[in-house]
């Protein structure tokens, strides 16, 4: 068993986390939701309205735009816009993400720690 840790402990010492390290907090997986929501309907509300402009734009100058095109286009543009112009929702998505999945490592590490029959309160 202790020669396994060694190699275990390589791969997880030269693996780099991008993610900001955060503490489990009650609550985030609501957070989470809510933000994903937002920053969904964000992106949606955005093709829609470069869809939109593309269509009113085509008609104004004279050129009958079909939609599902305009959406089409729409969709391509809205792709690395949205990442631009929503960048604070996405860090909070992230960070969501994150937190949620310190909750989830901490509570496998409890159980594991319990089936094996060491006492995890002492952490």
């Amino acid at each position: 068993m202790s020669t396994n840790e060694p190699a275990a402990n390589k791969r997880s010492s030269g693996k780099k986390d991008p993610a900001p390290s955060v503490e489990p907090t009650p609550g985030a997986g609501r957070r989470l939701a809510i933000d994903l929501v937002l920053y969904t309907g964000a992106r949606i509300a955005l093709v829609i309205a470069l869809a939109a402009g593309i269509y009113l734009v085509g008609r104004a100058v004279g050129i009958d735009v079909p939609v599902l095109v305009a959406a089409v286009f729409a969709v391509i543009i809205a792709l690395p816009a949205g990442m631009l112009l929503f960048k604070g929702l996405r860090q909070r998505v992230n960070v969501g993400i994150a937190t949620v999945d310190a909750g989830r490592k901490a509570q496998r590490e409890n159980l594991s720690s319990r089936l094996r029959g060491e006492d995890g309160s002492d952490k």
